[in-house]
């Protein structure tokens, strides 16, 4: 069976670990099928090749216990929500039927990221519009949930999932992606991201946006649409110990 529950897309191979790793632990823990679609091979990154980066991506998928990591193959640092982008995605999306897709923020500094935003959420729309690609218009799906994971600290989260049980494993994930962070014997071009202080900032990170939800971790996240919530008082009740 390759329908599955959450499908997290995202840019580069280890976008996905930087982002919601946290976040898909969790969920696979909670018994739902999980899956990430690398939209690029990275083969722009600073350090490391497509061959080691795909390594890289593999181990940490074993980490992150995804029932499958796929990778679209489009041009890094050349990803637009051109017609043949979008029809490349809607096919995966039809054929895995996600219910819940995470992906980029909307307008984040990184031009791949930002028209990945644009493009999975018109990609979402079209995977229910049989007449799009008539090739999969048979497999035409309800459209996803998409939310989006928040990077600027000038955009408020919708909600944030404690990820409090998950952080040291997440953080494993990312590490597992060592030609991209900090490695002491390697020989090639140091960039932000290699430093030996980036690691810590990102723990930081997600310990901070756990503070806002009275947790020790969390990954933050924000959806367009209006929630339809069933029972306000099972959403709004949970321990938070923010105020006592």
């Amino acid at each position: 069976m390759s329908e599955i529950d959450i499908l997290a897309i995202f840019a580069h191979p280890d976008d996905v670990e930087l982002t919601v790793g946290g976040t898909l632990l969790k969920m696979k823990h909670l018994g739902y099928r999980t899956a990430a679609l690398d939209m690029t091979r990275g083969e722009m990154g600073t350090r490391g090749s497509v061959e080691s980066r795909a390594a890289e991506a593999e181990e940490a998928a074993k980490i992150l216990k995804l029932d499958i990591r796929e990778n679209l193959g489009l041009p890094d640092g050349h990803v637009f929500a051109d017609d043949g982008s979008r029809t490349k995605l809607v096919r995966v999306l039809r054929r895995l039927k996600p219910k819940l897709i995470f992906t980029h923020q909307e307008n984040d500094p990184h031009p791949d990221h930002d028209h990945i935003a644009r493009l999975v959420r018109e990609s979402a729309r079209l995977a229910s519009m049989g007449k799009y690609d008539e090739e999969t218009g048979a497999e035409k799906i309800k459209v996803p949930i998409v939310a989006h994971n928040v990077f600027s600290r000038l955009v408020a989260p919708t909600f944030v999932i404690d990820i409090s049980d998950f952080l040291p494993d997440k953080m494993d994930a990312i590490k597992a992606h060592r030609s991209q962070f900090y490695d002491p014997e390697s020989q090639e071009p140091e960039t932000r991201l290699t430093s030996e202080s980036f690691l810590g900032e990102l723990e930081t990170r997600s310990r901070y946006f756990g503070s806002l939800i009275g947790a020790a971790a969390g990954e933050p996240f924000y959806v367009r649409e209006a929630l339809n919530v069933n029972d306000p008082i099972e959403l709004l009740t949970r321990p938070m110990n923010l105020y006592s």
